[in-house]
């Protein structure tokens, strides 16, 4: 997790000079037939990336957040803070790659971390900044976030263009086609992707949002494990697995190599189904195994009822190798050449403890966005989403007991599903310059009808170089 950074003083009046200068730079949708529109600058970043065998690029990602005190009947040491706070988070990243021949590519990406979350990103299931590491005394040292090798099997001669990316360097790949991931990546890159909501660097902030809550993927505490992905790719349809390591603990930044006491299964199912005319339709159906030593929450309250622990206690048992699991469905849709749709549904068995990504037992979502062709900025978009977040009856147990989780703990819990409303509008401002302000209302915050509702406003800076 990240170092905290205290702001500055004047941090307020640079959160409302910052939202003054994107709305000025956005024109309302009044504009008159007569009205000029604003040049036609579709070059994205600040520097050209060439056609070549090679990729360099970086971004940087900074999101201010603010909440004003709020309701709280009482607070334990896991809560989201009820008292009013701000917190900055910076994330810089390098992408490098290379096309060692047509069908074999290697990527290198180096990260940085800095700041902090609000309330050190505790008390939330949907916690509002997914850019937030979870763990303070990492520090900002520069690592490797990614490392890995990209192999195309070519089974087919007929190809179809694809987009250069940090992740892609072909231009063109066959329809038919295998393709092997080797080395140090994030299970999200691959798995549980969705255009609308997926990339809190544009997009959506809250964890809830642009992954599934449910799916505990194999990550460590920065969101990066190791592992091997295959996937098959054909016209209409992709089938893709991948095998990772899991933390050593929950939250953890080390890996377990022993794959006897630690690993994960990941499947996933991409259908392109023709539901509407000329509108892309993909549905994604995910499923997921992970083996790990994570604790039983009923065994946790049985020894405290017992007497054999002062409190539920997830982590007091001895070394063992548990199975937890869970699927997932996930939708977009076009439904317009400016406005798309998306939901997901996510599920795991939840008597296992929430191990790698966040305490979610299920999850609904839906939402959607719409770029600004309609008011002369085509670059900028709008987005709206709503969560439902969920644990199970062990778990809130546990909870409700005085337990506490990596994320969750009030010291009692008065159940209720957490429910998320996020807006955002992102600009365009100048090749690779964009803006964004964000408003999040979370009722229930970590599950609990004694605390909130919190009302929590954003401003995120974004630099693609």
């Amino acid at each position: 997790m990240l170092s905290m950074l205290t702001p500055r003083p004047n941090t307020h009046f640079i959160f409302f000079v910052l939202m003054a200068i994107m709305f000025s730079a956005c024109p309302v949708a009044a504009q008159t037939p007569d009205t000029p529109a604003p040049p036609d600058d579709s070059q994205l970043t600040m520097f050209p990336h060439p056609d070549s065998r090679w990729w360099l690029s970086a971004q940087d990602n900074v999101i201010y957040q603010w909440h004003p005190g709020f309701d709280a009947k009482y607070s334990g040491p896991n809560s989201f803070h009820d008292h009013a706070e701000w917190a900055t988070s910076n994330i810089a990243t390098v992408f490098t790659g290379l096309e060692l021949t047509p069908t074999t590519e290697i990527f290198m990406h180096f990260e940085a971390a800095a700041g902090g979350g609000l309330s050190d990103a505790l008390g939330l299931g949907g916690f509002t900044d997914l850019d937030v590491v979870r763990n303070p005394t990492l520090g900002r040292t520069p690592y490797i976030a990614r490392g890995f090798i990209r192999q195309i099997i070519p089974l087919s001669a007929e190809t179809v263009p694809e987009e250069r990316d940090p992740w892609h360097l072909a231009s063109k790949v066959p329809v038919r086609r295998i393709e092997l991931h080797f080395g140090k990546f994030g299970l999200n890159d691959f798995f549980d992707q969705n255009d609308v909501g997926t990339d809190s660097h544009y997009q959506f902030m809250n964890w809830t949002v642009d992954n599934n809550g449910a799916y505990d993927y194999a990550a460590d505490t920065r969101g990066y494990t190791v592992g091997f992905i295959a996937e098959y790719f054909d016209r209409n349809w992709a089938f893709r697995f991948g095998e990772a390591l899991m933390p050593q603990v929950a939250n953890g930044i080390d890996l377990q190599w022993n794959l006897r006491r630690g690993r994960s299964e990941n499947y996933e199912l991409e259908l392109h189904p023709k539901v509407m005319a000329n509108r892309d339709t993909v549905l994604r159906l995910l499923t997921y195994v992970n083996h790990a030593n994570m604790g039983v929450y009923r065994d946790a309250v049985e020894n405290y009822l017992e007497g054999k622990t002062s409190k539920p206690e997830i982590t007091d048992h001895l070394l063992q190798t548990t199975v937890k699991y869970g699927f997932e469905v996930n939708l977009q849709q076009n439904i317009n050449d400016s406005f798309r749709a998306f939901s997901r549904f996510g599920w795991n068995e939840g008597q296992h403890e929430s191990y790698a990504y966040t305490e979610v037992d299920q999850t609904v979502q839906v939402g959607a966005d719409h770029t600004g062709e309609r008011w002369k900025r085509k670059f900028d978009k709008l987005g709206l989403v709503f969560v439902s977040n969920a644990i199970k009856a062990d778990h809130q147990h546990y909870l409700a007991l005085g337990g506490r989780g990596f994320l969750l703990g009030d010291g009692a819990l008065n159940y209720g599903r957490e429910t998320i409303v996020e807006s955002y509008y992102n600009v365009h401002v100048w090749r690779g310059v964009f803006m964004a302000a964000d408003l999040q209302h979370i009722n229930n915050p970590g599950y609990n009808r004694d605390r909130g509702p919190v009302l929590a406003p954003s401003i995120r800076l974004h630099l693609e170089f």
